[in-house]
């Protein structure tokens, strides 16, 4: 498993049968997520079979969002890693939009969101190619 997340390595590295792997980098304040060249370069390295992927926004015109460069250029350089990348989040992600974009609706495999996201919004989003699931 490889993360840029302290918390996630830490957790992870007290698992049975988990190795875990933490990027390198600079460490962000308040998330404790390692970013900048030294994360990138490190996931350039890598093919990763399956990358779950956060943001602060998703929407059908603007792909994934977040506010920060640095944190842009490591989730895209994850999912350019990956053979396969699920985004992972809230209904209330859904038509937000923050400052970096990192990757497009259909660079997505699947998206899992909750119940709370409408049906019909989810079918909209499945139009431009994941499979949207609502649990």
């Amino acid at each position: 498993m490889v993360t840029a997340s302290l918390a996630t390595a830490g957790v992870l590295a007290e698992a049975e049968n988990v190795t875990a792997l933490l990027l390198g980098g600079r460490v962000r304040p308040g998330t404790l997520a390692t970013v900048d060249h030294w994360t990138t370069k490190m996931l350039a390295g890598f093919v990763i079979d399956l990358a779950y992927i956060g943001a602060n926004g998703i929407s059908r015109e603007h792909g994934l969002t977040t506010p920060d460069p640095a944190v842009s250029e490591v989730k895209a350089q994850a999912i350019r890693a990956s053979r396969r990348t699920v985004f992972l989040g809230v209904h209330t992600k859904f038509g937000a939009t923050s400052f970096c974009r990192f990757a497009g609706v259909p660079d997505l495999d699947a998206i899992v969101t909750s119940s709370r996201l409408p049906a019909s919004e989810a079918h909209r989003y499945s139009l431009l190619g994941p499979q949207v699931i609502r649990a």
